[in-house]
């Protein structure tokens, strides 16, 4: 597997650019030299008690007054700004701004005008980067969504409740066409609810880039104020994404810190056009584009979804140089992973056995998936055809499809791919087709395979079984460092990804019903024909 021959074109072309703009965007990766180990040592044991107790005082102040605010109140009607309320609100937003501070978040710079709730209703702030994005919503007290277990944590929970947040269920299946349901009742009702705080992004990354934002805060049509928030650390201990610190180790570093500068900045009130109402994705678009602009961020078309391809830990891990992420993009883009199951994976795998490694061109390969054909199935389909031929084995697009659709079960692929490949006689594989099935599985163009498949053919019979494949992965767990990649050639996860052509661990939980950003689309390959 390879990528697509204009992002090959793309990447020749203005490779130090690249290399200079774009990394994965899920993964995150702090080293700090021994001066800065020492500071952190020393404030761990002078200042961080300190702020742990400071914060855990003001949070236990703010409780009453969100208590008293939230007795006997309807969560689902909106109610008059009253004195008391007023009061409360403003006491809240001192208390929690005192527990910022004492944090370490001394400074946080505010440019723009915030729009009133009925001049823009939704508010969408990006990048998403760490749990510490929860500052500009104790500074407005602003709603937001939230998953619904939320309000059932201690103190944290009554204070989430005063601020109306609509809540996203795991347990109904329906929770998401509610969720926007409500967000348009809401948006739609003139200015009487609160402005709602959404995470498009969906999820939190690296600030690197904006990934591809979610149509749910755009569905409703109106207009959308963004906001862009940009930290000033020297040393990144902010960010918490999926591959990298973990939410206590960027909690202890954050707060060994001496100041945690933050600058929110509200940009213009923006008004879709007709056609953005229409169409969401194009709303969100848009949108994304101007924040990327005030940021000076560049933008790609990587999302939450993609992100589960980075968290694959254990020995196959993807390397930082895999093509999956890509293929990932493109599949999604297309429409091939909705409604994809693992009996769909299966009924796919055995029509691709049937074709006993017929090659076929993009025409054939277009009818097999059910798909018109377009630049960006051209772009697929070069990642398959590993050696410019203008031919592909159906069996390694199979293989790719079911790493992204269930990237924490790679043995499962890898055994699908045994099937695809295996002989009738002794259930094997050859050294070959092993190679094929790996590559496909890590996204790579080369392996060594050579000395691992002698390792394997223990009785020299030029194939081998899952079952020995699966045995050998149990007692060497890192195989594919020791035996598959080249000396030097093996990247972590961190490196640099070719930028394609122009809950989640976040508090903001995804709610984007899945038939508003995915293609409607038939799943099952063509029925079987002889391909040519």
């Amino acid at each position: 597997m390879r990528f697509p021959k204009r992002r090959r074109e793309a990447a020749v072309e203005d490779a130090s650019e690249m290399s200079a703009q774009f990394r994965n965007p899920f993964v995150h990766e702090l080293k700090f030299t021994l001066l800065q180990k020492i500071k952190i040592a020393l404030m761990t044991v002078t200042l961080l008690p300190f702020r742990l107790f400071l914060a855990a005082f003001w949070m236990l102040l703010a409780w009453p007054f969100a208590f008293v605010a939230t007795v006997g109140r309807a969560d689902d009607v909106a109610e008059s700004l009253s004195w008391w309320r007023w009061v409360v609100d403003l006491a809240l937003k001192a208390i929690m701004r005192a527990m910022w501070f004492s944090g370490g978040f001394h400074w946080v710079q505010v440019k723009g005008q915030p729009a009133l709730p009925s001049e823009a209703p939704i508010l969408t702030l990006a990048p998403h980067s760490s749990y510490f994005d929860a500052i500009p919503v104790t500074m407005t007290m602003a709603s937001i969504v939230m998953k619904a277990e939320s309000k059932d944590i201690p103190l944290w929970g009554t204070l989430i409740k005063f601020i109306k947040p609509v809540f996203v269920s795991r347990s109904d299946p329906d929770s998401r066409r509610k969720t926007v349901e409500e967000i348009k009742r809401r948006a739609c009702s003139g200015g009487e609810w609160p402005q709602i705080m959404i995470f498009p992004e969906g999820t939190c990354t690296n600030r690197s880039c904006l990934i591809t934002f979610k149509p749910g805060a755009f569905i409703p049509g109106v207009p959308v104020q963004p906001v862009v928030l940009r930290y000033r650390n020297e040393m990144d201990t902010i960010t918490w994404t999926w591959q990298g610190p973990g939410a206590f180790k960027i909690l202890w570093l954050t707060l060994c810190q001496l100041n945690n500068p933050l600058e929110i900045e509200y940009l213009p009130t923006y008004t879709p056009s007709e056609e953005e109402k229409s169409d969401p994705a194009l709303f969100a678009t848009n949108v994304r584009r101007l924040m990327a602009e005030a940021l000076n961020t560049p933008v790609t078309d990587y999302s939450f979804e993609d992100c589960q391809l980075a968290m694959v830990q254990g020995p196959l891990r993807l390397p930082g140089n895999t093509c999956l992420l890509e293929f990932a993009r493109l599949a999604r883009r297309l429409g091939l992973k909705a409604g994809l199951s693992e009996k769909v994976l299966q009924e796919q795998g055995s029509r691709a056995r049937k074709l006993w490694g017929d090659k076929m061109g993009l025409a054939d390969f277009a009818q097999c998936v059910n798909m018109p054909v377009t630049d960006m199935l051209q772009d697929m389909f070069d990642m398959i055809d590993e050696h410019g031929s203008g031919q592909v084995d159906l069996r390694e697009y199979v293989i790719a499809l079911s790493m992204v659709h269930r990237p924490f079960k790679g043995l499962e692929t890898i055994k699908l791919g045994f099937r695809m490949f295996e002989a009738e006689e002794d259930g094997g594989v050859a050294e070959d087709e092993l190679s094929v099935i790996l590559r496909t599985t890590l996204g790579l163009s080369e392996l060594r395979t050579s000395h691992m498949f002698r390792v394997l053919d223990t009785v020299h019979k030029g194939r081998v079984t899952f079952e020995k494949f699966e045995q050998f992965v149990e007692r060497c767990p890192d195989f594919v460092d020791r035996y598959l990649l080249s000396s030097g050639s093996y990247r972590p996860s961190s490196t640099v990804i070719t930028a394609p052509p122009v809950s989640s661990n976040g508090f903001c939980t995804d709610f984007s019903p899945h038939d508003l950003h995915s293609h409607t689309h038939n799943h099952g390959l063509a029925d079987d024909k002889k391909v040519n």
